[in-house]
């Protein structure tokens, strides 16, 4: 056995065999691992105890018990790791039976997802299939993690035991140390980073099943017309000459789609902001030229026989995206012509039948490496299942053909966070349901339809989804639910930048934009299970209405100050509140803004980069403790980011007593937005002076006034909020605003 300090926080226990075979990782390990510098700590024995310490975590082997003993920064024990089981490739691990366990596993799209957060006895880590989510990875409150480098893991959680085996012996196991964030950051260190989704995906996408070219311009204008955001239009099976020869899987259907082949319908598109993104299935057809090339070179899987495709009617085969020379094919010429005329994103579907943990996430690789090595586009994509180790290849899941209804959104929340809770930070549902619920006609109610519209606006990813001639546009369920949809779908494009700096916080940090209120409160034992609220970025917490008819609804805040949204109420945190609920126009969204926030937004936009962004807007709730934000921005296209093009500057305020600072630091990136100043809104104060290093900077008369001037400066009033000063402040700048209140 073999321990070693990977970080300060990361401690690996290899096996390697008395053979000494070399063991190769699995799935779940990047296979580009790349370790920051670290100098291990010397490790020390005394007696019959080994030990190794390295400021954050301690390591002490019991010679007479052969087990490993790991502590914390403040040396509580945390796990005591048998290595006797770990030579036979298993692990067992004692632990706390008061630790509250997460991670291992989400829910699928059809099970009961009332086991909540919370993982306890038999739990299988697999890839699943509609919607499910895995990972070998389990996590406490605690303190502590543990990833098994396998497929297929079967966890026992009991009476303060943490055992797993897998269908192979477990020869790499990694123990993480710290808070939750720390946790989640030393999983994307072992397991991999994610790379950015482009920027446009931050905005709101309309998939549709039962379309052509000119019900899709319609509904293109129709947007526009109405001036309800819109980025991406996700096409099914129609996009595709589906079943017909010579590449039919992969290329554009000319009669449902006449101009899609010739980039026509892509340059008319462009014009409009809307990106077009298509279905793509394992499968292909036997009897095409495709299809025996896939024979002729052994591209099928052994676990798909033939059969008949639903669709077309016509005999299938899955792909083996196990196989390199299977990937490699896969994004063949065809697709590369589709891709060029338009078809700019992956929605990969039905690859989780096969009982394979690596089917999605290899079918998935194909399209990466097959897109990034084509050109410098960014890839999309959602998947409908997910294991560990799918993140590094641009992956989002969605949940899966959800049902329509009340039930079934009310259960995308444990969804969505027991998803998040294994690592998969991209996720995202068919807003409004695929099949039918309760409904006659397979369509939400125009209530469930709003409330849906309000849930998406805070999820990773938001889009919209139904079955076969299902619509899913706001204007198809009457005027209540268009105008409260719509005000959902403005809200979400006002926060893109603020929702944009998050996909930089995910990719550096492994911890995306949604997360459940456990991973700020671990030690708050009334989030352990909650799933009624989460947090939206740093600075938000929202609880979106998911009852019929509800007038009313609870609210638990944890610790801390928590102003309202909507009306500008504050509360104190470490509570439950009771916020009254429209339940005649569905016009609310009960969101919270914690104390010492900043949030940068824009003015409305039909979509994500309709105009260059030359001014922001920060909402600034200054507290008593410095707060600092990392304002990010990049081309929002290409890969630039990862040689250095991007635009990076943290934003920081502190309030004390009557007087509120507020800086803007250096930047880094050789990235140059049109961004030209930040309008910051400083709640809370009304200034009597704003000065930058010791000067005095001019007071405006108006907010009006100070837009229109071409100089920073300052004016004063009030909101929804109480007083307000706002301090026009140059972007990229290094600045240290001082504002002082009238005594």
């Amino acid at each position: 056995m073999t321990t070693r300090f990977l970080a300060p926080d990361i401690v690996e226990l290899s096996y390697t065999p008395k053979n000494g075979a070399p063991i190769t990782p699995t799935v779940v390990v990047d296979p580009a691992l790349h370790l920051p510098p670290f100098d291990a700590p010397a490790a020390s024995q005394q007696g019959g105890e080994w030990s190794q310490a390295s400021g954050q975590v301690s390591l002490r082997r019991q010679g007479a018990t052969g087990k490993l003993i790991v502590e914390n920064a403040a040396h509580r024990a945390l796990l005591q790791i048998d290595f006797a089981a770990l030579e036979r490739g298993e692990v067992i691990a004692q632990h706390d039976e008061q630790d509250a366990l997460y991670g291992i596993h989400g829910y699928d799209a059809f099970e009961r997802a009332d086991g909540g957060l919370r993982r306890k006895g038999a739990q299988v880590a697999k890839a699943g299939e509609q919607g499910f989510a895995g990972a070998p990875f389990v996590w406490s409150t605690s303190g502590y993690g543990v990833l098994v480098d396998a497929e297929r893991v079967s966890f026992k959680l009991a009476d303060g035991v943490l055992s797993a085996q897998s269908r192979q012996p477990i020869r790499h196991v990694y123990v993480f140390v710290g808070r939750p964030a720390a946790l989640f950051a030393a999983l994307a260190t072992i397991s991999g980073h994610t790379p950015l989704f482009p920027k446009w995906a931050m905005g709101f996408t309309n998939s549709q099943w039962g379309i052509d070219q000119k019900e899709l311009l319609d509904i293109v204008d129709t947007y526009r017309a109405k001036q309800i955001p819109l980025d991406n239009m996700t096409l099914d099976f129609d996009w595709k000459a589906w079943g017909e020869d010579d590449y039919g899987e992969f290329r554009w259907n000319p009669v449902k789609f006449p101009d899609g082949p010739t980039g026509t319908l892509k340059s008319v598109l462009d014009a409009k902001g809307v990106r077009i993104t298509g279905i793509m299935k394992p499968r292909v057809h036997l009897d095409t030229v495709e299809g025996r090339y896939a024979t002729e070179h052994g591209l099928w899987s052994a676990a798909s026989k033939p059969s008949q495709d639903y669709f077309s009617n016509k005999t299938i085969r899955e792909v083996d995206f196990d196989n390199p020379e299977a990937r490699a094919w896969f994004f063949n010429d065809t697709l590369k012509h589709s891709f060029d005329t338009g078809v700019v994103g992956w929605w990969n579907d039905e690859a989780d039948n096969l009982d394979s943990d690596t089917q999605f996430m290899n079918m998935q690789r194909a399209l990466y490496d097959g897109q990034r090595a084509h050109g410098d586009q960014r890839v999309w994509s959602v998947n409908r299942n997910f294991y560990l180790g799918s993140q590094r290849y641009a992956y989002g899941l969605w949940s899966g053909d959800i049902h329509t209804g009340f039930a079934s959104m009310k259960g995308q929340r444990q969804r969505m966070l027991s998803a998040i809770n294994v690592g998969a930070m991209q996720w995202g549902m068919d807003g409004g349901g695929f099949k039918k619920g309760r409904t006659k006609n397979g369509a939400p109610t125009p209530e469930n339809y709003a409330r849906w519209i309000q849930f998406g606006a805070f999820t990773p990813i938001f889009r919209v989804h139904g079955e076969l001639g299902q619509k899913r546009q706001p204007w198809r369920y009457g005027p209540v639910a268009e105008k409260a949809a719509t005000a959902a779908i403005r809200l979400r494009y006002a926060l893109i930048p603020y929702i944009y700096a998050y996909e930089y916080q995910r990719r550096q940090t492994g911890v995306g934009l949604v997360r459940p209120l456990l991973f700020d409160w671990p030690d708050d034992a009334k989030v352990r299970e909650d799933v009624d609220a989460w947090m939206f970025g740093d600075a938000l917490l929202v609880s979106p209405v998911v009852e019929r008819g509800q007038t009313a609804k609870d609210i638990y805040l944890p610790a801390g100050r928590w102003t309202d949204y909507a009306t500008g109420k504050v509360y104190e945190g470490g509570q439950t509140i009771r916020v009254a609920i429209d339940n005649k126009t569905w016009s609310d969204i009960p969101l919270f803004v914690r104390e010492g926030a900043i949030i940068p937004m824009q003015a409305p936009m039909s979509y994500v980069g309709e105009r260059p962004l030359r001014d922001v807007d920060v909402e600034v709730f200054p507290a008593a403790s410095r707060h600092a934000f990392e304002y990010y921005d990049d081309d929002g296209v290409s890969y630039g980011y990862e040689r250095g093009a991007y635009f990076l500057q943290t934003l920081a305020t502190q309030r004390q007593g009557d007087v509120v600072t507020f800086e803007t630091g250096a930047v880094t990136g050789s990235f140059h937005p049109e961004l030209a100043y930040y309008l910051v809104k400083i709640h809370g104060l009304a200034a009597s002076a704003v000065t930058h290093a010791y000067k005095a900077w001019s007071e405006a008369a108006s907010l009006d006034a100070l837009h229109a001037s071409a100089n920073e400066g300052w004016a004063k009033g009030t909101d929804r909020f109480g007083p307000v000063t706002w301090v026009k402040v140059k972007a990229g700048q290094l600045r240290e605003i001082r504002l002082s209140a009238a005594p």
